[in-house]
């Protein structure tokens, strides 16, 4: 048991050593200085998790019951088919009660008709606005989400651009040593033609 936690320790010690000279590297920041939820995208990004997933959908799943019908009630009170189903009975209603004349429930200037409106848009507008504000805070979490993944996605461009710099220099490197030896062989190769050169000659002599 010892073993193993041990080994979760040095591995959370390795991750928040990568952590900071990743901040420092890319961000430009210490790791003191670094948000929960730019730690949570550095260890994402070193555990090689994805980070990408459906923030509406899990918004969405933990809706309550209230919520849910205060989303239907606002999307039906937004729609036309509420328009022309309350225009309807506006006209059915003024129509009936002109054309009753003295018998009208609520004849002009419909002072029932407007009760009845004035309480549905007192009922009806904070269930909007209650809607409106679980709709401002969806839009906070997806632009959070927005942002976790932008910020995977801009430190792998740059560590990227790192790793084909690395490897373009070792490559260079590669490359002068190798272009050193051959100017080496080529030097030696030039220095000994003479000294054959002289021998065969007085080989010849002799």
């Amino acid at each position: 048991m010892s073993t193993g936690n041990d080994t979760e320790v040095a591995g959370a010690e390795i991750g928040d050593a990568s952590i900071e000279s990743g901040a420092n590297r890319y961000l430009g920041k210490p790791f003191e200085l670094l948000t929960e939820r730019e730690r949570a995208v550095f260890r994402r990004l070193i555990s090689r998790h994805a980070i990408a997933h459906d923030s509406n959908q899990s918004f969405d799943s933990k809706l309550t019951s209230s919520q849910r019908l205060a989303d239907k009630v606002a999307e039906f009170g937004g729609s036309w088919t509420f328009i022309i189903l309350f225009g309807i009975v506006l006209a059915v209603w003024v129509a009936g009660n002109l054309l009753a004349a003295t018998r009208a429930f609520d004849p002009y200037p419909f002072i029932f008709l407007n009760l009845i409106l004035s309480m549905l848009a007192a009922v009806q507008a904070p269930v909007i606005m209650m809607s409106q504000n679980r709709h401002a805070a969806k839009d906070r979490v997806d632009a959070a989400h927005d942002y976790e993944v932008n910020l995977k996605a801009e430190i792998e461009i740059m560590a990227l651009h790192d790793k084909l710099d690395e490897l373009r220099n070792t490559e260079l490197k590669s490359l002068v040593a190798q272009q050193q030896e051959q100017i080496a062989l080529l030097t030696k190769l030039m220095l000994g033609r003479p000294d054959q050169q002289g021998v065969s000659i007085s080989g010849i002599g002799g």
